[in-house]
């Protein structure tokens, strides 16, 4: 039985290089390249690896591109279930400009998904023993957003507890069916109560909202650099982020979601949990291209928010 579960419809393999300068109209010459196994549900099993805990990592891959992105899996000893598509798997380009600083993120849209081959993933997810199911990341091309909510629905018919991290309307038709959790930031939380934008007060009242549905157990906003917010019907609590020099934004979301499912199956608290997915969430922005944390920084940054931020729930 895998205590956690992890669902990835449109996984990438994230290609990082980095170079001189950015110049157009001329022939770049490019370091040597980073191959990493991506997309959100992704990331989050391979963020718990090096937290030494363990997710079975569900997603869609096909092509030459899926076989190699089963083999990186496969190196990082990351146990899968590979549902096979007839399209190639999707790669990312993530480029690093020396001269300046600036990363450039080029993200691609993804391959044809057919029903019959999204029915196959959720039957996968129909027969899955575990504990904690997460799903996570962007949906292909064409794909219908209402898979995010039949995935909710199998999960909530098993009484497996679901943590979504997405957006839109998939964000939403995960929610209409009920979660345990969601991490959304102000944009998505914007979108799931439908204002333009919130700021202040009006956070926690979303929040607030979407829990008083009845859709959601816990929400968990992200406020990027400044940290998180944790909202239950019993609970407003937020947890500043550590200040420190950025290299990378590339799957620090998913590394937070990672911490939290991992410290929540470890019998913690929602508080210590989500103090510790910022923890792995910062870590993730020390390093450059699309490589995750290390342990011994997330090990650091927790010690150090505990320290000036004790607050349990």
């Amino acid at each position: 039985m895998s205590l956690i579960t992890t669902v990835t419809f449109n996984p990438a393999i994230d290609k990082s290089v980095i170079i001189p300068a950015l110049a157009p109209e001329k022939k770049l010459s490019c370091s040597m390249p980073v191959f990493e196994p991506g997309g959100g549900g992704v990331n989050v099993a391979r963020a718990i690896k090096k937290l030494q805990g363990e997710a079975t990592a569900v997603y869609l891959a096909g092509g030459y591109s899926g076989n190699f992105f089963n083999s990186l899996l496969d190196m990082e000893a990351i146990p899968f279930i590979m549902v096979p598509i007839s399209s190639h798997t999707r790669e990312n380009l993530i480029v690093l400009d020396k001269s300046t600083g600036l990363q450039y993120r080029f993200g691609m849209p993804g391959p044809m998904v057919s029903p019959q081959e999204f029915d196959q993933c959720l039957e996968v997810i129909r027969h899955m023993e575990t504990t904690w199911l997460v799903v996570s990341g962007s949906l292909p091309a064409g794909a219908p957003a209402s898979i995010y909510g039949t995935a909710a629905a199998i999960a909530k018919g098993r009484g497996i507890k679901c943590i979504v991290d997405t957006s839109g309307a998939a964000l939403k038709a995960a929610v209409d069916t009920g979660v345990y959790l969601i991490k959304p930031n102000l944009s998505e939380l914007s979108y799931l109560v439908g204002k333009e934008s919130l700021c202040g007060n009006e956070v926690v009242a979303a929040a607030k909202e979407v829990i008083n549905s009845g859709k959601c157990e816990i929400v968990v906003v992200s406020l990027g650099a400044a940290g998180a917010l944790v909202v239950t019907d019993k609970i407003v609590h937020t947890i500043a982020a550590p200040t420190v020099r950025c290299n990378s934004t590339v799957g620090a979301g998913d590394c937070m979601v990672a911490g939290i499912v991992y410290q929540l199956s470890q019998g913690e608290d929602i508080v210590a949990a989500v103090r510790f997915g910022v923890a792995c969430g910062t870590a993730a922005t020390l390093n450059p291209g699309t490589a995750l944390f290390k342990p011994e920084d997330v090990r650091f940054l927790y010690k150090n928010m505990r320290q000036a931020d004790p607050g349990k729930c």
